[in-house]
């Protein structure tokens, strides 16, 4: 397993060389929309909150990969805000141990000026999704505060699923598919009160049901609660997505996990970055080579 996660991790630091080099590129393949969430703190079960934001390498990795490929990253979030990452992201284990290659993607994500002025998720529904050839969503634990009860974004994945469009999503990211239920805010209400009878009403017309996916794995968010967020979270995302239909795939705990069901990709946790990246670019370019998708700009 020691081995298997420090291969990802080298191929991340590759990747997060491509650094300006990369943004230098002419984008010619078409937008990718990268959703995040506009939150800075999560709510514990306790009542107490988390300061948080996305993951560094979760949102750099594939970022880079998809500039890299010639693919132009059009950033969102429910209100419009500049966020900003995890604190406990920016650390050099997620970088195979290189202070190096983590300050290279902190340059790389501050020089990202789109990213300061992203657009809201609301203008991005209202425009379509016709000018997009894929979406990502990166982790971290702000999703679970409001990407996975935000109406506009359930609306946006529902056009990417019934468009076929890749749709990809890296540790925490994927309970941002919960946005596409009918009533994702009852349903969250009842995954907090634990209500299974509830949760399987609500669950109902989920466009992802019966979807092979994988999440940040229960395990590894027992470990987050005692070694990162000194709290409980209110639910489990594994268990989230599972009661809404899903079939849930987690690998061994911190161990690189990339699921593909169609036209979705999810990973499991932050050492997953290199294999989502090369999963989510290799599933764009099928995607636009088997359709004939130029949105040159």
């Amino acid at each position: 397993m020691l081995r298997a996660i420090v291969t990802t991790l080298f191929f991340a630091v590759t990747f997060c060389g491509f650094g300006h080099r990369a943004t230098a590129q002419s984008h010619n393949k078409g937008r990718v929309l990268v959703v995040l969430s506009s939150a800075h703190k999560l709510t514990l079960r306790d009542g107490r909150h988390y300061s948080t934001g996305f993951y560094l390498n979760e949102f750099a990795v594939p970022v880079q990969a998809l500039i890299k490929a010639g693919y132009e990253p059009v950033f969102a979030d429910p209100q419009g805000n500049a966020v900003t990452w995890d604190a406990h992201s920016a650390s050099a284990r997620y970088f195979a141990g290189s202070e190096k290659a983590l300050q290279n993607t902190i340059q790389f994500v501050e020089g990202l000026d789109s990213l300061k002025r992203p657009r809201t998720l609301a203008s991005v529904r209202a425009e379509g999704v016709g000018t997009y050839v894929g979406i990502v969503v990166p982790g971290g634990h702000a999703p679970l505060e409001d990407l996975m009860t935000d109406p506009d974004l359930g609306e946006i994945l529902r056009a990417f699923h019934n468009a076929g469009k890749t749709t990809g999503l890296i540790c925490h990211g994927p309970v941002a598919l919960a946005s596409s239920l009918p009533d994702t805010k009852g349903f969250h209400a009842a995954l907090v009160a634990g209500n299974i009878n509830d949760i399987r009403r609500l669950a109902a017309g989920w466009p992802y049901t019966g979807y092979h996916m994988t999440v940040f794995s229960t395990p590894e968010e027992q470990f987050a609660e005692t070694h990162q967020l000194n709290g409980h979270v209110l639910f489990y995302p594994a268990t989230a997505l599972a009661d809404a239909g899903a079939t849930v795939e987690e690998a061994r705990i911190w161990t690189p996990n990339v699921v593909i069901d169609r036209e979705l990709i999810t990973a499991q946790q932050p050492f997953s970055d290199n294999e989502f990246s090369v999963a989510l670019v290799k599933a764009l370019d099928n995607q636009t080579k088997n359709h004939g998708v130029s949105l040159l700009r």
